[in-house]
């Protein structure tokens, strides 16, 4: 390039360029990138040409960097517009995407409940603990001995078979129950309460290989079967309703004696009898008894002076009871349309 209408030129094919190639910018970040191809201090096409200068006559190169100058403040103002039209666009989208039609319905928001389980869970607590309860927790891999023997469960028992019970090793073994830590806990006066997951091999719609218990403890002076139906009374009346009635089986555990199954009048029905409780007016709901004075004294507990009483009750069972659950497994698969169900 040697002379002025050769630059002349040139100049009018970059700025035809640079009218088409506008047309197809949608953001200011697309214009700045573009903006560089011909206005870059180094590389832009426009700038470049001022190394043409070396090529032109003397008596032309005022001529020819002021041509070049007028280009580069043509191209700068071109850029600019577009840049802002492109900018004022983008924010009036912006607004568009951020306006709220206060008229349309609202957007329904779902609210998280607890879990039946941990609901009741945290119940039972409460109550416990207002009757004078500590909370003990236990460890969920626990020893033969605390699991069993100190409990005194028998050597044959079948509750110690493997098809039972998930042994670890012959002396560690998963808890079949929390009575293992309450044993572990302290000296008298005891007065405790155990929740947790155990763990036993059983398996079918109101049987689970792990499910939640909370089993409780009174050790102290002078305590009777009458205490242990006292505090039962009050837990069936806060859990079930006022109108709850107790009622005492005989029955059998290694670690109580006597031992008793314990009914509640059927919550829903009134005792009169329906299929909940299938037409008997009570409903089974937990296991108690005096505590075995060779429970206390593998404990180290004298059971001349001291006594007490143990219940242990299923949370997954008092939740499917008092929700009106009818299989176990419907606690494990989280499904919303049962959970959603249960606000309590």
């Amino acid at each position: 390039m040697q002379d002025l209408k050769e630059l002349n030129e040139v100049i009018t094919a970059i700025k035809e360029e640079i009218r088409q190639g506008a047309d197809a910018l949608t953001t200011s970040k697309s214009v700045y990138e573009f903006k560089k191809t011909f206005l870059d201090n180094k590389q832009g096409r426009i700038g470049l040409l001022m190394k043409e200068m070396r090529n032109v006559a003397n008596d032309q190169k005022a001529e020819f960097g002021k041509t070049i100058n007028g280009a580069k403040e043509w191209a700068n103002n071109f850029f600019d517009e577009l840049d802002q039209k492109l900018k004022e666009k983008e924010q009036q989208q912006r607004y568009e995407s951020e306006k709220i039609d206060i008229t349309m319905p609202p957007v329904k928001i779902r609210y998280g409940n607890l879990h039946p389980v941990t609901t009741v869970r945290n119940q039972l607590t409460d109550i416990f603990t207002s009757m004078g309860f500590e909370v003990y927790e236990g460890t969920e891999i626990e020893t033969d001995y605390y699991n069993f023997t100190a409990l005194n469960t028998p050597q044959d028992h079948p509750a110690r078979d493997m098809q039972d019970t998930f042994y670890l090793s012959p002396e560690f073994l998963l808890r079949t129950q929390t009575s293992a830590g309450q044993v572990e806990a302290k000296k008298p006066p005891i007065k405790v309460v155990s929740p947790g997951k155990v763990f036993r091999s059983d398996d079918d719609a109101t049987h689970s290989p792990m499910f939640s218990q909370m089993e409780g403890l009174v050790v102290d002076e002078g305590i009777t079967l009458c205490d242990l139906k006292g505090m039962l009374d009050m837990f069936v009346q806060r859990i079930f309703g006022k109108q709850t009635k107790t009622r005492l089986r005989p029955s059998y555990f290694p670690f109580t004696e006597p031992s008793v199954e314990v009914d509640v009048s059927c919550f829903q029905c009134g005792g009169k009898g329906c299929r909940l409780c299938k037409e008997t007016g009570w409903i089974e709901v937990l296991g108690a008894g005096v505590v075995n004075k060779k429970v206390l004294e593998n404990c180290g507990i004298d059971s001349n002076k001291y006594s007490g009483f143990a219940f242990g009750l299923g949370l997954e069972r008092i939740a499917m009871l008092k929700y009106g659950i009818n299989n176990i497994k419907m606690l494990f698969e989280s499904d919303l349309r049962v959970l959603d169900q249960i606000d309590d």
